[in-house]
Formats: structure tokens, C-alpha cells, sequence
């Protein structure tokens, strides 16, 4: 089956061939008239009544056909299946061919009864004239051509033959070329008007998927001819500028379209020129892409693409959640997410160009400020109290240092403020010690009051030659100064302080060092009966000599150490070295270790431990770890958890230092403790000052209450000892009264030395 034959067509191009059928009703009105014309003049010429007939015929034909095509009007197209179309499609072929019937008989009637020139003339002219109509009217139904050619042909094909004439039958099969051509050109029209139609509705659909495309894209389009003008907008470019109706733009000048954003208050009028400076120099391929803020909550990125023929094509869209977005990242990168204060990159930056801005050399000033005692805070209220009141004290800084300084948070707890601007140093100096005075206060957070104080350290410099790196190092310095000597007061930075700074620094090198190598000692001091007859146990104490400074103060070291994070290191071989040592002493004797904060965070101090004393062979009952209030601040679950675990091995667990805590006699009852410690303050003047010792007496009956050994360090004095004796307030003595610090050897010495005189000592009780 051809593409062409009505039941190969799709339904809708079926259905425009039979539409066109119906179309162009005014050319039947036409034929009507001079086909009846016609029959008339021949009836005139002849007064035959038989052409009077073909007028009533031909009228009467032409009245039903317009009827029909009447009730297609009202039909439903868009409802009509194949069938439908070929009920219409043989309706309009019965009238037609009803008509060209009328036509070839009148023909034939002239040509075999009629003999009359002038009927044959006329009959023979109009039929073939309508003919043409076949071409240009019926192409639609290809059954319609060859009927109509037939009904309209055939009468006159067969009147010549007829005749029995040579020429009239050569005049006859001259008629079958006609026909045929006749038939091919309605062919080839219907199959022109059938590509057409295919090529429309490939058209059309291509069109549809582009507008559906076009307008459901997610960026803004504008197509402009070569004089800015707009050709194609779609309905993305339309919301994004709020321009209404699409179809308004078309052929509108770019300018005029954003001239109408101003006055629909879209765009101000400055702003409106401003955009156009940027999309012109877009379009003129300056730059690539331009970000255009058109409003706080609209932003627009605009790409352009120049055209072939001229014109630009613009495609924009909507970034501003990346905007927003890019802005909150360089928020987070240059600002503290806690306070809001820049953080130290971006206030490196703010103090570069500040003194950018200046026109001449001056005084400049930092400051490091740090928060005293903010740790108790964390430590007694918790982390989410500290940081809201870091919050209050980082807006007073910002509020008192507006004009002044330049604000940031460093760390923790510590703020810097960078004085760019100042007419002399003394006044400098006056302004940051206020800043100073402001911020020690009063402040209020998460419903509690503290009551702060802020030790600050700074430095003065000149603006030339300025290295911010150098003033910090230097402030650190006037700070570490303050908090050593003078907490919560202000210090300034001197030279004497640069070189203690380095002559500290070394000292960590060497300790490093020392480290590595092994250098540290251990030297123990015993823990006597209070008679002084028995070692029962000795505390490791480290000691490191150096090289060239000689002994240096654990108190130095130990400090040094803490900063470094190496502390663990020195615990780990005071705890090797005193339990080999343990392992040399009489049995009765144990070694007394010291843990720091640092030891007790990390729960892998248990199996070092316990490796320790599988290594040595010590027996865990020989023993004793010492820890102080300090290591049960931070972390005092995981503390309490650890320290089950080493008494649980039989290890002894001793509190040391009591008393000098923030809450003593909570950790009595809530550790796994053995024994307490009560440090030398409570011994002190315990003969003059009777408070202290009703004090140390009620200390001492607590713990027995709660089943503790007790040692009091510290002792000193025979007359300490003495009164400690009489009230009988310790279980063990430890103090230089009985022995000073020594070496290993030296426990084994003395130990022989009290077993010697345990003898005579027990019979000069007896004689007593």
C-alpha cells in the first residue's frame, strides 16, 4: 500500500485530505452558476428540455452538497476515528460524482442526439473545464479523482465512438492521455501536500519540544538581534525578572524591557544602568560571564553567545543559593563559628590591611588576652556554659574595642586585639590597658554570674618593619610573664623576657634530649611508721641533671614537659625504673609513682602498666600510684573507670596532695582510693596555729571513717612529728624529719641500718 492511499495515512493527515474537500465552497458556487448558465445558452440555442433538466439537476446537486458540507462544520473533528473520516470522505465523492455525471451525460446527449455544434462546444468546454477542479479541489481522496474523471470522461469517450468515425474515435483515445495526466497531476499534488503536511507536523513537534524545553529550563534566555532587540524569552527569563507575559516581549529593546523592571519597582534606576554597563560589555565579549546582584535576594550569573547573523543569545540563572552559600563558607573561613570574631587567617589579614592604610610610621600595638581560671568554669558549670560565656565576653570585646582595635579570638580561651592607630606610644599604652580594665567584670551567662579576670599580655612596636609573627611571640612572652607572676594583671613585653623565652626554648631541646638518651634519675623518699622504726614505702621522684646548668627543679621540668606532651614519656621510665628497683628492696617495702592528668586520659596506661610489672616480677600489692585533684577535673568517669581497673590488679591507689583541690572531699567517697595523702600546708605552724591543726585532725578522722590510710608529707620538725604522734593523726610519715629524697642503693642501706636497731629499740620499750 502507497503512502499516499487514504489507508496508509495517519488519521490526522487522512483527515486534512477530507477537510480540504470541504474547503473552498465558493468554487462550487461558481461551477454551479456557469454550469447552468451554460445549459441555458445550449437550451436557448436548441430548446431542448433536456438541458433545462441538467439546470435543475445541476441545482439541485449543488444545494445538497452545501447542506453536507454544512453539517461538517459541526462535526467534531478531533473525536473522528478512520472510519468516521471515510464516511465523510464518501459523502462528498457521492455529490461530486452526482455533479460530473450530469456533466458527461450532457456530453453524450449532445454529442449522439442533440447534433448541434454549439451544444457539443459548450457541453464538451465546461465538463473539461471542470476537470481542472478534479486537480485543485478533489486531490484530496485519490477514489474522488477517479470517479469524478470516469463520470466526467467516460460519456464523452463513449458518444465519439459512437459515432463510428475514424476521426472521432482517434478524437476518443485522445481523451485517455488526458485522463491519465489528469490523474497523475492530483497525485502528485496530494503527494507534495502529504510531505507537506508530514514536514509540518515534524515541524510543529520539533517546535513543541523545543518551546517545552525552552520554558521549562532552568535558566533564563534571551535571543537579541543584531539592534538589541528581543527575538525569543522564555518563561524562566520572565519569573526570574518579573516581566509577565512572554509574548509582551517579543521585538522589545533589552533596555526598554529592563527600564520596565524599574518602574514595576524591580530595579532602581541606578541599579537598572548599572545592569546594562555590565550585559553590555557581556555582549560585547569584554568578559565572559558577569554576576549581576539585582536585588540582596536575587542573583543572576549571565553568560552570552554571540549568533552567526548577529544578535547575542544571553542565558542567566539563578545563583543565589550559591551566593549565599559561598558567603557563609568565607564566613566559616574568616570568622569564629563560636563568637562570630574573625579567626586568626582572616585577622592576619584585616591587621595587613590596616597598615596598608597608613600614610606614615607610628606606633602599633598587640595584645593577647586570656580568660583566668576559665577552665574551673568548663570544669564545675560544663563546656556549654564556657562557651556561651565566651560568647558574652567576645561581644564586650567587640564592643570596647570598636574604635580602637582590631578584635579576634586566637584560641580557647584566648583573644588578640591589634592596635593600628595611635599618635604616641603613651597614649597607645593608656588605651590598651583600658581595654584591659573594661573587659575584667561581671558576666552573665546561661542565668549564672561570673565574676572575671583577664591576664593580658603586650607589646609595642613601630609600623615599620612590622612582622606579625614577631609581635605575637612577644605578647605570648608578656602573657606567660603575667600569668607566672601577676594573674589577671597586664604586662608588658620587655627585652629581658625575649631572652628568658629562648633560654626556655633550649631548656625544652635539652629535655627532648635528655629524654632520648635516658638521662632522666629517679630518687625516692621513704614513708615511715610515725616512730620512725619502718620503711613502708618510697615515692619515685625524677631528677634530671644537666649538662651545663647542673640539677634542675622538677617543678621547671615537669612544667616543660606538660608543655611539650611529653610528660607520659617521664612516667613511663619512673615507672620501669621504680619497679626494678622495688624488686631489689625488702619485701615489705613498696614504690609510690606519680601519674599526671595526661597519663589518666589515655586507658592504655593500664596494659603499660601491667606489662611493667609482668616485665619486673613485681608483686601489684608493692605498687602505689599517686594522683592528684587535678587529674580528676577533666574526664572524671573515664578517670574513676581507669583507676578501678588498676586496683582491681591489686595495685594501691593514693590521693596525693589533699587539700589543695577545688572540691576534696567529694573525691573521697566517689574514687577508688586506699590511701590520702595530706599535703604539707596542712602541717605547716601546726604547734602556733590551732586552727590548722583542728583542721588536719578533722581531715584525718574523715578518712579513717572512711576507711583510708592516711600520710602526712611534709614533716619537718621533731616537734610536728611529736604533736602528729600524740593525736595519732597518720598511718605514715614522709617528710625530711625522718629522710630527704635519695638513691635506690641507699633505701637498702637505711632499710638494713632500721632493722639493726628494731631490737634494742623494743627492749628499751619493754625496760620502759
Amino acid at each position: 500500500m502507497k503512502a499516499t492511499e487514504q489507508g496508509a495515512l495517519p488519521t490526522d493527515v487522512y483527515l486534512s485530505f477530507v477537510s480540504s474537500l470541504y474547503e473552498y465552497r465558493q468554487t462550487l458556487l461558481i461551477g454551479m452558476l456557469s454550469h447552468v448558465v451554460t445549459f441555458s445558452l445550449v437550451f436557448a440555442k436548441t430548446s431542448d428540455p433536456f438541458y433545462l433538466a441538467c439546470c435543475a439537476a445541476v441545482i439541485v446537486i449543488w444545494l445538497g452538497r452545501s447542506v453536507g458540507m454544512r453539517r461538517f462544520d459541526h462535526v467534531d473533528r478531533s473525536a473522528l476515528d478512520f472510519n468516521g473520516i471515510r464516511m465523510w470522505e464518501n459523502r462528498y465523492n457521492a455529490g461530486a460524482v452526482c455533479a460530473t455525471i450530469t456533466l458527461g451525460s450532457a456530453c453524450g446527449y449532445s454529442i449522439l442526439v442533440s447534433r448541434d455544434a454549439f451544444a457539443e462546444l459548450a457541453c464538451i468546454s465546461v465538463t473539461l473545464a471542470t476537470m481542472v477542479s478534479v486537480v485543485g479541489r478533489n486531490y484530496g481522496s485519490a477514489r474522488a479523482v477517479v470517479m469524478l474523471t470516469f463520470s466526467a470522461c467516460g460519456p464523452i469517450v463513449i458518444g465519439l465512438l459512437a459515432l463510428l468515425d475514424g476521426f472521432m474515435a482517434l478524437l476518443a483515445l485522445l481523451m485517455v492521455p488526458f485522463i491519465l495526466t489528469t490523474w497523475s497531476m492530483a497525485t502528485g499534488v496530494r503527494e507534495f501536500l502529504h510531505k507537506n503536511v508530514k514536514a509540518a507536523r515534524e515541524i510543529s513537534t520539533i517546535a513543541a519540544r523545543f518551546d517545552v524545553a525552552l520554558n521549562n529550563m532552568p535558566h533564563g534566555l534571551f535571543m537579541l538581534d543584531s539592534g538589541n532587540r528581543i527575538l525569543v524569552a522564555n518563561r524562566r527569563a520572565c519569573e526570574l525578572l518579573n516581566l509577565g507575559d512572554q509574548a509582551r516581549l517579543k521585538d522589545c529593546h533589552l533596555d526598554a524591557v529592563l527600564r520596565y523592571g524599574v518602574r514595576h519597582t524591580f530595579l532602581e534606576q541606578d541599579r537598572a544602568k548599572q545592569v546594562l554597563r555590565q550585559l553590555d560589555q557581556l555582549m560585547k565579549g569584554v568578559q565572559s560571564r558577569a554576576l549581576i546582584p539585582f536585588s540582596d535576594d536575587l542573583f543572576l550569573e549571565f553568560s552570552a553567545s554571540r549568533r552567526a547573523h548577529g544578535g547575542v543569545v544571553l542565558i542567566f540563572e539563578d545563583v543565589t543559593a550559591r551566593v549565599r552559600a559561598e558567603k557563609k563558607i568565607l564566613q566559616m573561613v574568616r570568622f569564629d563559628t563560636l563568637t562570630g570574631l574573625p579567626n586568626r587567617d582572616y585577622f592576619a589579614d584585616l591587621v595587613s590591611n590596616a597598615l596598608s592604610e597608613r600614610t606614615q610610621a607610628g606606633p602599633i600595638g598587640f595584645m593577647v588576652l586570656d580568660v583566668a581560671e576559665f577552665k574551673h568554669v568548663n570544669d564545675t558549670k560544663g563546656h556549654v556554659v564556657g562557651d556561651r560565656l565566651l560568647c558574652v565576653i567576645a561581644e564586650r570585646l567587640k564592643k570596647v574595642s570598636i574604635d580602637t582595635a582590631i578584635a579576634a579570638r586566637l584560641m580557647g580561651d584566648e583573644f588578640v586585639l591589634f592596635f593600628p592607630n595611635a599618635d604616641n606610644r603613651d597614649d597607645l599604652e593608656d588605651r590598651m590597658r583600658a581595654v584591659h580594665g573594661q573587659m575584667r567584670g561581671s558576666y552573665n551567662a546561661s542565668g549564672f554570674t561570673f565574676n572575671m579576670s583577664m591576664s593580658a599580655g603586650y607589646v609595642i612596636s613601630s609600623s615599620s618593619g612590622f612582622r606579625l609573627e614577631d609581635l605575637q611571640i612577644k605578647a605570648d612572652l608578656a602573657l606567660f610573664e603575667t600569668k607566672s607572676r601577676n594573674k589577671g594583671g597586664c604586662t608588658a613585653f620587655e627585652a629581658e623576657m625575649d631572652a628568658l623565652y629562648l633560654d626556655r626554648q633550649k631548656l625544652k631541646s635539652d629535655l627532648r634530649e635528655a629524654l632520648d638518651n635516658d638521662n632522666l634519675s629517679v630518687a625516692y623518699q621513704p614513708m615511715f611508721l610515725p616512730d620512725g622504726t619502718r620503711i613502708e614505702c618510697c615515692e619515685a621522684l625524677a631528677r634530671w641533671t644537666h649538662r651545663e646548668r647542673g640539677p634542675v627543679s622538677p617543678v621547671v621540668f615537669i612544667q616543660l614537659a606538660e608543655e611539650m606532651g611529653v610528660v607520659s614519656e617521664i612516667t613511663h621510665i619512673m615507672l620501669r625504673q621504680a619497679c626494678r628497683d622495688c624488686m631489689t628492696w625488702p619485701s615489705h617495702v613498696a614504690v609510690s609513682v606519680n601519674l599526671s592528668a595526661l597519663d589518666l586520659r589515655n586507658s592504655d596506661i593500664v596494659a603499660f602498666i601491667t606489662d611493667t610489672l609482668t616485665e619486673t616480677g613485681l608483686d601489684p600489692a608493692r605498687l602505689h600510684l599517686e594522683v592528684t585533684e587535678s587529674c580528676l577535673l577533666e574526664e572524671a568517669v573515664k578517670v574513676q573507670t581507669i583507676l578501678q581497673e588498676l586496683r582491681a590488679r591489686g595495685i594501691t591507689i593514693a590521693i596525693d596532695d589533699f587539700g589543695t583541690g577545688y572540691s576534696s572531699l567529694s573525691y573521697l567517697d566517689a574514687l577508688p582510693l586506699d590511701i590520702i595523702k595530706i599535703d604539707r600546708s596542712f602541717v605547716r605552724n601546726i604547734r602556733e596555729d590551732a586552727r590548722r591543726f583542728k583542721l588536719l585532725r578533722g581531715t584525718v578522722n574523715l578518712s579513717r571513717e572512711l576507711g583510708l590510710k592516711i600520710v602526712i608529707e611534709g614533716v619537718e620538725t621533731e616537734d610536728q612529728l611529736a604533736l602528729i604522734n600524740e593525736f595519732k593523726c597518720a598511718d605514715l610519715v614522709q617528710g625530711y624529719v625522718f629522710a630527704a629524697p635519695m638513691p635506690s642503693f641507699s633505701i637498702v642501706d637505711l632499710c638494713d641500718t632500721l632493722a639493726k636497731k628494731r631490737p634494742s629499740t623494743k627492749r628499751r620499750r619493754r625496760t620502759a
